[in-house]
């Protein structure tokens, strides 16, 4: 593998790609919007046809890049640009769900006090309001929206989760050691752990939906605490997903023999986001299940 010029700034080549993504994000909403406001068929049709380019999008603009790393295109500049790049992916995230949890707090601290009646705010509007509400956690709000539900316990399927994520930490760093250190055998061992301990969290968290909405009563129309509570798992289940097919991807990548010693920054970046979505999952145990 030949190595570039490290004083050389690498200036990517032309690309299809950018505007085969823009095609493909186009169509994909403008099919969402078709199908939301009634145009069933040709929305699902647009909608489909924009998913589809996508996905071939990623394809081929990753496989470009794995072939570019593959022939040594790619020197330091290009090395510290893509961890630059993870970094401030990770921080947009971090700010994705502060926005979700800060929604929570201010529901929580001051929203669910002040119906109930507490507070200079509260007083007015209990009186004149919501005569009768009482502030409680977890509530399905002052019209009790979506009719009564229980709250799952958070030391069944909840825990369970946990401890499958907190296990994911540890095998994905033993692989990344392994990666480090030539061993194989264990890298590819542990990161196949590492999936299948992703997957069995997704399966275990379907399982729990599907309680949730039979048995419990408890669904995204439950009020205020159903709502937060499908948007916050939901969207952390979503970033699991995205995080174990990111994982399968280097697994195979591994089984093909595409990293070494020195060069494996996509398999680093993987296992930052990886263990970027077991600490919100710790968040999400905390104040979400348990206070």
């Amino acid at each position: 593998m030949s190595q570039p010029d490290a004083n050389v700034y690498y200036v990517p080549h032309k690309s299809r790609w950018p505007i085969i993504a823009v095609i493909g994000m186009f169509l994909f909403m403008a099919g969402a919007a078709n199908w939301l406001n009634g145009h069933d068929l040709s929305g699902k049709i647009v909608l489909t046809l924009g998913a589809l380019t996508i996905i071939g999008m990623m394809f081929g603009w990753f496989g470009n890049v794995i072939r570019e790393s593959m022939k040594g295109t790619f020197n330091s500049q290009v090395d510290t640009s893509f961890r630059m790049g993870m970094m401030w992916f990770i921080i947009s995230e971090i700010f994705f769900f502060a926005a979700f949890f800060g929604g929570l707090f201010y529901i929580r601290t001051f929203v669910v006090p002040w119906l109930g009646g507490i507070g200079d705010k509260g007083v007015i509007t209990n009186a004149y309001i919501w005569q009768g509400f009482s502030a409680t956690w977890p509530t399905n709000g002052p019209q009790a929206v979506g009719g009564s539900f229980i709250a799952g316990s958070p030391w069944g399927i909840p825990l369970l989760n946990t401890l499958l994520l907190l296990s994911s930490s540890i095998t994905v760093t033993i692989a990344h050691h392994a990666l480090r250190i030539g061993n194989r055998k264990r890298l590819i061992g542990f990161l196949g752990l590492t999936i299948l301990l992703g997957l069995t969290f997704l399966c275990c968290q379907a399982y729990e939906y599907w309680e949730s909405y039979v048995h419990l009563n408890m669904t995204l129309h439950s009020g205020i605490y159903g709502a937060t509570f499908y948007i916050l798992t939901g969207f952390h289940g979503l970033h699991v997903t995205l995080g174990t097919i990111m994982l399968i991807v280097m697994w195979l990548r591994c089984l093909r023999g595409h990293f070494n010693r020195e060069n494996h920054f996509a398999f680093e970046a993987v296992s930052w986001y990886w263990h970027f979505v077991d600490v919100i999952w710790l968040c999400l145990f905390l104040f979400v299940y348990i206070l």
